[in-house]
Formats: C-alpha cells, structure tokens, sequence
C-alpha cells in the first residue's frame, strides 16, 4: 500500500497531495485501507482499561481517522474540480463505504458510553474554551447520528445514509451532464448583434477547441451563458439559452425530479427517528437561527422589504423595454438584457467596461495585495506543488513575519468536468495532523472567463467580487489558529460561514482597493475614477429584484425541508406553489428545483437563508471599518483575532460581540442596500 500516492507520506511542501500520481484505481483501496486504520484506532480508544478522559477518549476520536478524511477528500474535490464519469460511477461505491463507517463509528454502544463519561463529568474538567466545543461537539454528533436509537431504528438510519451518500453526488453529476448536452452554434455573425467583443472572442475559442473553425459556440458555463443573457438581440437566442438553462436536470436524460423526492423523504424520515419534527428543525437545532420559526420570520422581514422595490425594478424594465423597442409582453428573458440596458443608460456604463482594466493576472496580484495590506499575508507561486490540471497554481501563503501559514491552490476556468460555479475547499484544515498541529491546504474553484489566442482572461467587476468571496472563504481557512480540524477555519455553523467571504465584497467597491486591483490590459491604466463613481451609484441597482430572488429561494428551500414529503408528488407544482408570492412569472422552464444544488447536493439544506443572515454581519461588519479605516490595522487585527484565527471553538455570537462590542445591527444590510426605513 505505501506504492498508492494517497496513502505515501507525501514528500511536497506542506505535505500536499500528489496530485498528478493519483488515479482513480488508487481511490478506493486507499479508502478501504484507511478505514480498517480507523477502525483500528476506534478499537484502541473502546479497550484503553483507563477511565474515559478528554485526551484518551475526545481527542483520540477526533484524530482516529484522519487519513480516511484526507482521502475522502481529495477524492471529492477531485470529483467536483476534476471529474469524469469514472470519478462518478466510483462515488457509488464510496458513498456507502464511508457512510457505513461513520455508521459504525457512531452507532458503537461502547465508545458512545466513554464519550458520554467524559461528556457527563465536564464541569469537573478543567478545558480550555476550544476543548469545551470539541467535547460539546463530538457527544451532540453522536446523539444527532443516532447513537440513542435502538437497533431496528440504528438499522433504518444506516440505510437511509447509505442511499444519501449516493444521491447528493448524483444529483451534481445529472446538473453538470445536462448542462453539457446543450451547445448553441452560431454560424451566421449577424446573429452575434449586440455580444461584447470578449463574449464573440470567448465563443469563437469554443468553437474552434471543438473543430469549427467557422461557427461561435455558446454554452451554459456562466462565463458564456451570462454576456449572451445580458447583450445578445436575438430575442429568440436569448429564449433558447434560457429554456436551456432552466431545464438543465429536468425531463431530460438527466432528471433529477425522482431524486429530489427521495432525498426529501429521507431526509424527514432521518430526522423524525431522531425525534424531530422535520429536517429543518434538525438542522437549525445546530445554526444560530435555531428554528425553523426564527427563519421564517427572518425571510419574511426582509421580503418586506425587497417586495416592493422588485416591483418597481419590474415596472422600469417593462416601461423601458416598450420605450425602446416596443415590447409589450416581457418574458424572463429579457430582463437581463433590458436590465443591462436600462443600467447603461442610468449611468452612463456597461459591465463590460470594466473588463479591460481587469486582466487576471493584474487581479490576482491586487487580491493579494490587499490581504497583505489588511492581514500581513504574503502568496507566492511554488512551481514545487503538485496540480490536477495545468490551468491550477499554488501558493505559499506567509504572515509579516515570514511564517508559513498555509498553502492555496487557485483553478479559475471553466472544463469539461468541473461543476459549475465557485468554491473554496479544504484538502486538509489547520490543526491536529499526524500528532503534530500542522498548517492547512486550501482550494478555490471558480468558472471565469478563458483567456483567447489573442486577449488575456478579462475578468468583469461580478468576476471579481467572485473571487474576493472565494479568497475570503479561503483566508478564513489559512488564517485559522486552533488546535483541532474539526473546529478550524470555515467549520463554524453554517449561517456564520459566509460572513468572512462576503464581507470582502465590500472592498471592491472603493477606490483604494480597485486601485491595487485594476491595470489596463494594454496601458497598465488603472481603473478610471469616473466608472469607479458609477459602480458606486449603480450599486443598489435592482436590489430589490435581486434580494427577493434571493429571499425566494431561501423560502423554497425551508418549505421542501418543512413540508410533509408524503404529500409532495411533483416537483414543479410544488415549487410553484411556494414561490407564486415571490414570482412575476408564471413558470415557463424547468422548475429551478432541479438543478438547486446547495440544498440537493450541497451543504446548505434548511440552511439557504445562510447567505442573506451572514449579509447582515458583513454589513455590520464592514461598517466598522468605514467608520475607522479601510484597512485599519485595530479593526483588521480585531477581526481576524475574533473571528478568522477563532473557527469555531467558541459560539459565533460570542466571538462576533468579541470582535464588535456588541451584537450586529439588523439593520445594517437595509442601510447598506439604501432599503432601511
């Protein structure tokens, strides 16, 4: 076994994965080999004859399979970063491997009673605050696994798991083949009328990887799906790519309808074996919205809010839409393109004025800079890593002070394989490694535009804010200081794990930031003050649409997880049923459901509501560095010794009134999106 690069000591720098020696052959013996490990482990911790202890129990548990989750991991960041249809067709059989380990692990009456002991005699321990939630953590994953069930019921939940392991995996993969069936070729130019030159140069490059040298190629990867959405005049091109858009994963080869409904059942039955009501109260017993209740009402403050601003986003688009080309009837696909020229004529720009100033190189050497300006940290390309494809680099990341900190892959296009959209991922946290507290290996994932034979990647200011959420994800991965895994970085309850990505949005709004960001491809030119001050105004533009989208799919997500399954026997109607309030469409496409994959297939179940919740940390957040300086080091050291280096060893409302001085203002969000009262 020491011949299969995922079980070898690594020899890289950090200890990194060895990426271009793994093959898919090596997944699964290294799987098999790191669980009879682990297993080997559990069994010394439930034979120690010493009485159940922090460290020979606590501890022990939480190091015991470490080298399965390195494993596990690489293999699903691969499959997601990397993927083909062997990667997916081995997900079946590592699904089940891992779900039943986990199974064991937590079902064992043995080890659950010394974890219970030690557990039961916590206020007679003397623990530090991080090993308070490590022990905390570890005896409410047993309970919420179903360590207290009886056997028949053990039984059923290990079956239910089982299949979950398959489905989430499954699900992605439909959503990304789906996309890929769909290709839009154009072969006559005027059919290109009103396509930015990098949308045509990006079609063209498409096309010509595939053969046709002739014809432009659009497809539903974001970077081409978008401009075509935003600028092409064919109105009916414009209808095809939308339709196609929004049927990826339904009624195709591809359908997902029959595994939403079952990942739904399970899931509710999952929970009322744990004794819960439904899935979502399942979930939020462990977030800090904590019922189902407190999210409704979150939602529905907000809708408030944003209802009446998206209905006056539509009336300007329809009345602007008859004024200049005389549409009477305004469809779904039209509001991007009416949107996009409304906003040019507002203010004076368009979105992809900003792509020459945005080139990704320059972009990425500003990233850097202004993580250096606000945390000290250097990032230096080291050639001596090894990658999963060409197009990834990675970094050593330093402090001021020279010390190594961590090591950061960056993968930004698009490829046949990769799913769609942007992530950060760990390959392994900061903390306990191999008995020693080690630096972590992290990951961010994105589709941007590809650079052509003859421009580089130009990225749009989207492109860029996407990036900043990503690096600031990452960050909080890099900068975390604990000394367990499992409670470092970004594994902090779900609706306090966009805080760190979204509050770096802000800084790309102002100018000193855009600076360190922005240099002509050509001339090296900075972004000009006069678009900087137009971003400025049109930032709230359509805020109101935006946010009740937003809110929308936040409410869809708890009804699927609130609502009796048994009485949900279609997907679209349901979705219909329960987004009426919040559409101004009746539903023409696929129904979004079917490609959802933060809840299917994600992380985010029960927990969509995340991203709108942590907005108004990271405006309350921002807020205090508007009032003391962008790049105040007080603030900035404030922040990233409460909340980034903290993960989550203490409860986020602790660390956040740490770091502010108080709780968050909930109205922050509405003033920053100029919505409050």
């Amino acid at each position: 076994m020491t011949e299969n690069p995922l079980l070898s000591a690594s020899t890289l720098p950090n200890k990194a994965p060895a990426f271009s020696k793994i093959k898919t052959e090596h997944f699964m013996p290294a799987i098999q080999e790191s669980i009879k490990e682990a297993y080997k482990n559990i069994e010394a911790i439930k034979e120690n004859n010493d009485a159940p202890s922090f460290e020979n129990t606590i501890v022990a548990l939480e190091t015991a399979s470490e080298t399965l989750g390195i494993v596990t991991s690489i293999f699903y960041n691969q499959l997601s970063a990397n993927g083909n249809d062997e990667l997916q067709a081995l997900a079946e059989q590592v699904g089940p491997a891992t779900s039943n380990f986990s199974n064991d692990i937590m079902h064992d009456a043995v080890l659950f009673e010394r974890v219970k002991a030690v557990y039961d005699s916590r206020d007679t321990l003397d623990l530090s605050a991080e090993e308070k939630t490590l022990l905390e953590d570890t005896y409410m994953d047993f309970v919420r696994s179903g360590a207290m069930l009886n056997d028949d019921d053990k039984k059923r939940y290990r079956e239910i798991s089982e299949r979950q392991s398959i489905l989430g995996p499954t699900f992605m993969n439909n959503v990304k083949k789906s996309s890929e069936q769909f290709k839009l070729w154009i072969d006559n130019k005027s059919d290109l009328a009103g396509l930015p030159e990098s949308a045509i140069d990006g079609a063209k490059q498409a096309a010509e990887d595939e053969g046709e040298d002739e014809k432009w190629l659009f497809t539903l990867d974001i970077p081409s799906y978008m401009p075509f959405m935003q600028y092409a005049q064919r109105r009916d091109l414009r209808e095809k790519m939308w339709l196609a858009f929004s049927n990826r994963a339904w009624k195709d080869d591809y359908d997902n309808a029959d595994i939403i409904l079952e990942t739904v059942r399970l899931r509710h039955e999952k929970a009322g074996l744990l004794g819960y009501n439904t899935h979502a109260d399942y979930v939020l017993e462990r977030r800090m919205a904590e019922t189902p209740a407190n999210v409704f009402d979150f939602l529905t403050t907000l809708r408030n809010a944003y209802r009446k601003a998206a209905e006056q986003d539509l009336a300007d688009i329809k009345a602007f839409a008859k004024d200049t080309d005389g549409l009477e009837d305004i469809k779904p696909w039209d509001i991007g393109y009416y949107g996009e020229k409304r906003k040019e004529k507002l203010f004076d720009f368009s979105s992809e004025d900003f792509r020459p100033y945005f080139p990704i190189e320059k972009v990425l050497s500003g990233t850097f800079d202004h993580f250096s300006k606000l945390f000290g940290l250097t990032f230096t390309e080291n050639k001596a890593y090894d990658v999963w494809h060409d197009d990834v680099k990675a970094f050593d990341v330093e402090d001021k002070s020279g010390r190594f900190i961590g090591t950061l892959y960056a993968d930004f296009y698009p490829r046949s394989g990769k799913k769609p959209g942007a992530w950060m991922t760990p390959y392994r946290s900061q903390g306990l490694y191999q008995g020693k507290v080690e630096r972590p290996i992290i990951g961010i994932v994105c589709n941007f535009t590809k650079p052509t034979k003859t421009k580089p990647s130009l990225l749009t200011h989207d492109e860029v804010l996407t990036l900043f959420h990503e690096m600031g994800h990452a960050v909080h991965g890099l900068l975390s200081d604990v000394t367990y895994q499992s409670l470092a970085g970004t594994n902090v309850l779900w609706d306090f794990v966009e805080l760190p990505s979204q509050v770096q949005e802000n800084w790309i709004f102002t100018k000193e930031t855009l600076d360190m960001l922005s240099g002509h491809y050509q001339t090296g030119e900075k972004l000009p003050q006069a678009l900087i001050d137009k971003l400025n105004e049109s930032k709230n533009y359509m805020i109101g649409w935006i946010g009740l989208r937003q809110i929308s799919f936040g409410r869809l997500d708890m009804m699927w997880h609130t609502s009796p399954p048994e009485a949900i026997v279609d997907v679209a109607t349901f979705e219909e049923t329960h987004t009426k309030e919040d559409s101004f469409f009746p539903r023409l496409g696929g129904p979004f459901s079917s490609s959802f994959g933060h809840i299917f297939a994600g992380a985010y179940s029960a927990g969509y509501y995340s991203y709108k919740w942590a907005q108004v940390l990271d405006a309350d957040t921002f807020e205090a560095f508007l009032e003391k300086g962008l790049y105040d080091q007080k603030v900035a050291n404030d922040y990233k010794e409460h909340i980034l280096s903290k993960g989550a060893t203490e409860p986020p409302q602790v660390l956040y009134k740490r770091f502010r001085g108080r709780d968050a203002d909930p109205k922050a969000l509405l003033r920053r999106e100029g919505l409050a009262e």
